[in-house]
Order: structure tokens, then C-alpha cells, then sequence
């Protein structure tokens, strides 16, 4: 799988199990206007969160090769669960910088007065032995409580984030932690920044809020300066978006995340 481009106009290749992602594409786009970006959603396979370890790495791999045939300079795994599960066995494959996302634990962990911090995280995150060893490394004397958030992401997938349903399971997630006395809230799934306003509502004042699009961007901004592969700054960045599962609903689904329309093309594996 191994692939070297030195081609500063080509693509960064983004995906993640849907469109959890694009909340992080989306960032990438705002703070680097010249970079093209090729957006993969593996949408037939969401979530991630409940799926075992062999099958997501199977799933990235596949991901990671259709990228790379596309000819992309980087990748960003916009993806919590795939990057615990999957980033090491892909960078020992891969020569082009890869950048995952983790949940930002040590600034929370800063930032944390009470010293309690909870995380909201999908099922196979939170089992997961790397994300375990993070929260060992950086959690700087704070208590943690790890969430577990089954259901979440198949709402934010449906477009249905806004609905009585998902209010209700976001309740049931978030108040016993607020009765702990936790004062930071870590979001460690891609998905959750779309349902930010309403885990605020829920969580109160009284609770910071911390996702990881501005870091994730900030070192890709570095790997591409560090490997040469900045963009020009004649070049006007275009985004592609694709899909393993590319419906008229969910080109809609896609559009209202992006607060733009747009064009999802399917995916040919």
C-alpha cells in the first residue's frame, strides 16, 4: 500500500465511518482554502462503535487503498474509533503522513478545576487498549468518566440529531455526570460536535465543552509544512465527497452538516 507523492496540489484524503467526519473536513477547509480534499464516508459500514477490531481494520485499509489511488498527499482518519483501532497497522503500510484523532484528554485535564472529566465516546472507543493507555498518560491527576454513547451516531447518520429521541438518550448520557460534578466534557467521536448545542443545553453553563477539529487541522497544517506538501497559495481548494452508501438522503444529510449543497458521489470499491 505504500505511496509517496510529491505533489504539493494534490489532495488530502479524508474518511471516517460517515459523516462524523465532516466535522473535522470542514475545519480543514476553513483554516487551509487552498488544499483540495477528498472526503470518504463509509457509510454502508456506520458506525464504527459497534463493530470488532478485525472488521474496522478492514474497513480503514480498504479506505486508506481508495485514497491512495486517488492520489492523495495525506490522510486524516476524521474517525475516534478507527484511529484507536487502526492508525499504527496503517502507518507501518503507508509512506504519506497520517494524522487520527484522539480525544483531547490532556487539555481537558489542563484545563479541569473540579478535576472531573467525562468522555463521550463510542462502544469500541471506550474498550479500546490505546484509548485506555491515553487517559493513563494524560489525565494529569483527573477523575475520568468514560461514556459509552450506543445510538448516537445511527442519529446523527439518519439526519434525525434535532429529534425528542435523541434529546432523550443525550439526557440519559449526560445528567448522571453532571451529578458527579464534572465541569469538562471531552466529545470523542467525529459525530458529536454536530449535537454540540444540545450536550451544552443538557450539560450546562457550568460545563466547557472540548472537541478536536482545531488540533486535528493544526497538525496536519505541520506534517504538510514539515514534508513539503503545502499547497500553493494560487490554488483554490475544491472538495469531493463520496460514499459507500451515496443516497439522495443522505447527499441531503451530507449538505446540511456542511450548511452548503453539494455533490456525493458513490463509492466504487
Amino acid at each position: 500500500m505504500k505511496q509517496t507523492t510529491t505533489d504539493n496540489s494534490a489532495a488530502i484524503g479524508v474518511f471516517d465511518s460517515g459523516v462524523g467526519g465532516l466535522s473535522i473536513a470542514k475545519c480543514i477547509a476553513q483554516q487551509l482554502p487552498h488544499e483540495n480534499i477528498i472526503y470518504i464516508a463509509d457509510s454502508r459500514h456506520a458506525p464504527y462503535g459497534e463493530k470488532s477490531v478485525d472488521f474496522i481494520i478492514q474497513r480503514v485499509n480498504t479506505m486508506a487503498k481508495l485514497l491512495l489511488a486517488k492520489g492523495v498527499k495525506a490522510l486524516v482518519i476524521a474517525c475516534n474509533t478507527a484511529t484507536v483501532n487502526a492508525i499504527e497497522q496503517l502507518r507501518a503500510q503507508v509512506n504519506i503522513p497520517i494524522i487520527g484523532v484522539e480525544p483531547a484528554i490532556k487539555p481537558a485535564a489542563k484545563q479541569s478545576i473540579s478535576k472531573k472529566i467525562a468522555i463521550l465516546a463510542t462502544q469500541a472507543t471506550s474498550e479500546n487498549q490505546r484509548f485506555k493507555d491515553l487517559i493513563d498518560r494524560h489525565h494529569n491527576g483527573a477523575q475520568i468518566f468514560i461514556q459509552p454513547c450506543p445510538g448516537l451516531v445511527e442519529f446523527i447518520e439518519q439526519g434525525q440529531q434535532h429529534s425528542p429521541a435523541c434529546n432523550a438518550l443525550l439526557r440519559q448520557y449526560i445528567e448522571p455526570l453532571v451529578k458527579q460534578g464534572i465541569d469538562t466534557l471531552v466529545l470523542g467521536c467525529t459525530h458529536y460536535p454536530f449535537i454540540q448545542q444540545q450536550i451544552s443545553v443538557i450539560a450546562g453553563q457550568q460545563v466547557n465543552i472540548i472537541e478536536t477539529a482545531a488540533p486535528v487541522t493544526q497538525q496536519l497544517m505541520k506534517k504538510l509544512a514539515e514534508n513539503n506538501l503545502t499547497a500553493g497559495k494560487t490554488q483554490q481548494g475544491q472538495t469531493q465527497f463520496f460514499s459507500s452508501l451515496a443516497t439522495k438522503q443522505q447527499e441531503q444529510i451530507f449538505s446540511q452538516l456542511w450548511q452548503a449543497p453539494l455533490t456525493l458521489q458513490p463509492l466504487k470499491e
